[in-house]
C-alpha cells in the first residue's frame, strides 16, 4: 500500500540564494571553495528555475557582485524566476533607483522584486560615503521610498525633505509591473516603523519561533496604526537528508574547519563593529560557543559561528524540516528565502527531498513507469522483445 505524504494546506513561496561572494562545502576554509563567477550564478539560477523556485535573492555588500548587474544578466538567461536585488537608501539617489527598477522590470518582463537595505555595518557604510547614524537612516530611507514609490508610479515628483530635494523629477519609462513589491527586514524599532509605513513583505531571520512571533506581532501592529498590513517572510540556511544521522553530520561537516580564532574574530566584528539590532539577536542565539549550537528543534545556530546576517539553518529529515517550516507559517510566515551549501547541489536537495511535502510542483520531466533503466523498474523492453519471439 502506498501512503502518500502529508501536504500543507498553507501556501507559500520558497525562494532560494545566488551566492554573489562566493561558494563552496567547508565554511572558514579556501579549500574546495568556489569563486563568485557568473557562470556558476548561472548554474544555479538555471537550476532553480527549472526546480520550481519562484525567486532567488541576491544580497548586497562591499563583498559582493553588484546585484543590480548580476541580476540583469541572469534574467537573459531564466524564463520565470523573479529576482530579489537591493534597493539601498543612502548609496544611490531615489530618483536613479527609480530608472534603474523601471529598466530591469521591463528587460525581466516584471520579474523583479526590491529588498530595502539601509545597511547596519557602519563601517562598510562609510565606505560608501553614509554617515548617519542607525535611526536616521532609516529615517532617510523613508524619504527615499516616498520619492521612490511616485516615481514608479508614473507620477511628477516635487519633494523638499531633511535628506533628500527632487524637483519635477519624473519617468518617462515606467515598470511593466504597476509597482515591484518591496521586502525589508529590521528588527529594530525604526526599522518595524519603515516597514510599517512603506513595504509589502517584513521578513527576519531564522529566529526560533517564539522570538519570530514576537517580532510578527509587534510589525503587524505598527502596520494596522498606519491603515496598513504586512506579509511575512523568513531567511534559512537548509540541511536536509533522507536521514537525521544524515543531516546532522553534514551540519558539523560544514563547519569542521573553522577555527576558534575565526569565531572570536567574527562574533567580535558583529557585535563591536556593526549596530544592527537583527546580527545581535543572531549572535545572542549561541554566544560564539559550538555547544550553544542546537537554538530549536532542528534549529541549528552553525552557519552564524562566522557568517553574518542569516546564521540558522534548519537540519533533519524532509519530514522534520517541514514541521518546522509549518510551526513558521502558524504563526504568519508565507515566504521562505532559503540557501545551503553549496548553493547548487543544496537547491536540488531542498527541491526532491522537502518540496513534495508542501506540493511544490517541479517542471521536471519524470521517467515513465513502462521504460527500464537505472532509474526505473519497468519492462517495456522485455515485453516488445518477447512479442517478437
Amino acid at each position: 500500500m502506498t501512503v502518500n505524504p502529508i501536504i500543507s494546506e498553507k501556501p507559500f513561496d520558497f525562494f532560494w540564494f545566488i551566492p554573489t561572494h562566493g561558494d563552496g562545502s567547508y565554511l572558514g576554509s579556501e579549500q574546495q571553495q568556489r569563486p563568485p563567477e557568473f557562470g556558476y550564478f548561472k548554474e544555479i539560477a538555471q537550476a532553480v528555475d527549472r526546480l520550481g523556485f519562484p525567486g532567488v535573492l541576491l544580497p548586497t555588500g562591499q563583498s559582493c557582485e553588484d546585484s543590480w548587474i548580476t541580476a540583469t544578466g541572469l534574467a537573459a538567461h531564466t524564463e520565470r524566476l523573479k529576482y530579489l536585488v537591493a534597493l539601498r537608501p543612502g548609496v544611490v539617489s531615489p530618483v536613479f533607483a527609480a530608472r534603474q527598477t523601471a529598466a530591469l522590470d521591463r528587460l525581466s518582463n516584471g520579474r523583479l522584486l526590491l529588498n530595502v537595505v539601509v545597511g547596519g555595518n557602519p563601517t562598510e557604510l562609510a565606505g560608501d560615503g553614509v554617515f548617519l547614524p542607525h535611526d536616521e537612516r532609516y529615517a532617510q530611507a523613508d524619504e527615499f521610498l516616498k520619492i521612490w514609490r511616485a516615481l514608479v508610479s508614473g507620477e511628477q515628483v516635487n519633494f523638499d525633505g531633511k535628506y533628500y530635494r527632487v524637483e519635477n523629477g519624473r519617468l518617462d519609462l515606467l515598470p511593466v509591473q504597476e509597482r515591484p513589491p518591496l521586502y525589508f527586514g529590521g528588527s529594530s524599532d525604526a526599522g518595524q516603523d519603515l516597514a510599517a509605513e512603506q513595504v509589502d513583505m517584513y521578513l527576519t531571520w531564522g529566529e526560533p519561533p517564539a522570538l519570530v512571533a514576537e517580532k510578527i506581532a509587534s510589525a503587524r501592529r505598527k502596520a494596522a496604526l498606519k491603515g496598513r498590513k504586512l506579509r511575512f517572510g523568513i531567511r534559512l540556511h537548509f540541511i536536509v537528508r533522507e536521514t537525521e544521522e544524515e543531516a546532522w553530520a553534514a551540519a558539523d561537516r560544514l563547519i569542521s574547519r573553522i577555527t576558534d580564532a575565526q569565531i572570536e574574530n567574527a562574533q567580535a566584528r558583529f557585535l563591536k563593529e556593526m549596530d544592527s539590532v537583527g546580527q545581535r539577536r543572531m549572535a545572542e542565539l549561541h554566544g560564539g560557543r559550538r555547544d550553544r549550537l542546537l537554538v530549536g528543534p532542528n534549529l541549528w545556530a552553525g552557519v552564524g559561528l562566522v557568517r553574518g546576517g542569516a546564521g540558522t539553518a534548519l537540519v533533519g529529515t524532509p519530514d522534520q524540516v517541514a514541521d518546522r517550516i509549518r510551526e513558521y507559517q502558524d504563526i504568519g510566515i508565507d515566504t521562505v528565502i532559503g540557501s545551503g551549501y553549496p548553493h547548487l547541489e543544496e537547491a536540488y536537495r531542498v527541491a526532491e527531498l522537502l518540496f513534495p511535502k508542501f506540493g511544490i510542483g517541479s517542471r521536471r520531466i519524470k521517467p515513465r513507469e513502462d521504460i527500464a533503466n537505472e532509474f526505473s523498474v519497468g519492462f517495456h523492453g522485455a515485453e516488445r522483445l518477447q512479442a517478437s519471439s
